[in-house]
C-alpha cells in the first residue's frame, strides 16, 4: 500500500496553526493548492475542521518539521508507517470450473423459480453468469430450455449456502410481509368502538319445588290405581 497522508485538510489546519512552514511546503505535503492553504490560514476555508497532529499519528517527525522551518525549500517527507495495511483487491468475477459450467443454466432456473425476489445481478454473483443468460432462461428463450432441470446451486457447488442466504436476505428487504393466514385478532382500531355488553345470567328454570314434585307423583300414583280398579 502506498504511504499516503491521513486527513490532508485536518493536517494542513494543524500545520498552519502550530508551525512556521510556508504555504507551499504545507500544500506540497498535504497535496493541496497553495491558495487553499492560504485560505485556511485566513480563516476562509476549513473552518469546521479540527486540526490533526501528524506527529501524533506517526506520519511526520519533529525533526522533519524543524528542517522545513529552517529551509523554505525543504520538502517534507512522510515517515515510514509502523503498520502497513494491504490494499483491498477488487473482487474478481466468480470463477466457475469447466466441469460445472454446464450446470449453471439449471441452477439459474432453480433460483428463478424458488427465489423470484432475487435480481439478475444477485443471481450473476451467485453462479457466475451473465444477465443475458438469466433473461433467456426467465423468458424461456434459452437454446436448451426444453432440457433444463431446476437444480440447487448449493448442491451443484456453484455457491455456498451462506452466500445464497445472504443474497435472499438482501432481496427481501423492503418487501411487504406475507399476509397472515388463519384466524387472527382484530386490530385495536376496530375493537375500540365496540359496545361492551354484559351477559345476563340465565334464569334458573331448573329449580325444583319439593311440593310440586310430590303432588305430581301422587297424581300419577292415583291415576295408576284407578286404571287397575277399572280392569
Amino acid at each position: 500500500m502506498a504511504n499516503t497522508l491521513l486527513m490532508p485538510k485536518a493536517t494542513a489546519v494543524w500545520l498552519v496553526d502550530n508551525t512556521a512552514l510556508s504555504f507551499d511546503q504545507i500544500a506540497n505535503f498535504c497535496k493541496l493548492h497553495p491558495l487553499e492553504v492560504k485560505a485556511i490560514a485566513d480563516g476562509e476555508a476549513a473552518q469546521g475542521i479540527k486540526g490533526l497532529d501528524p506527529v501524533m499519528t506517526g506520519q511526520l517527525s519533529r525533526d522533519e518539521i524543524a528542517k522545513g522551518e529552517a529551509n523554505p525549500e525543504h520538502r517534507l517527507k512522510l515517515s515510514d508507517p509502523k503498520v502497513r495495511v494491504p490494499e483491498s483487491k477488487r473482487r474478481a468475477p466468480r470463477y466457475t470450473p469447466l466441469s460445472k459450467r454446464q450446470d449453471r443454466p439449471n441452477a439459474i432456473l432453480w433460483l428463478v423459480k424458488n427465489h423470484p425476489e432475487l435480481k439478475d445481478a444477485q443471481i450473476s454473483r451467485l453462479v457466475g453468469t451473465t444477465k443475458s443468460t438469466i433473461e433467456q432462461i426467465r423468458n424461456r428463450t434459452h437454446w436448451n430450455s426444453n432440457n433444463l432441470v431446476p437444480m440447487d446451486p448449493v448442491t451443484l457447488g456453484l455457491c455456498s449456502q451462506i452466500d445464497l442466504d445472504l443474497e435472499v436476505q438482501r432481496a427481501s428487504r423492503g418487501q411487504p410481509a406475507a399476509a397472515p393466514t388463519g384466524d387472527t385478532l382484530l386490530p385495536a382500531s376496530m375493537t375500540e368502538t365496540l359496545e361492551v355488553r354484559e351477559k345476563t345470567p340465565a334464569k334458573d328454570d331448573d329449580e325444583l319445588d319439593a311440593d310440586a314434585v310430590f303432588a305430581k307423583l301422587s297424581s300419577l300414583k292415583s291415576t295408576a290405581t284407578d286404571e287397575d280398579e277399572d280392569q
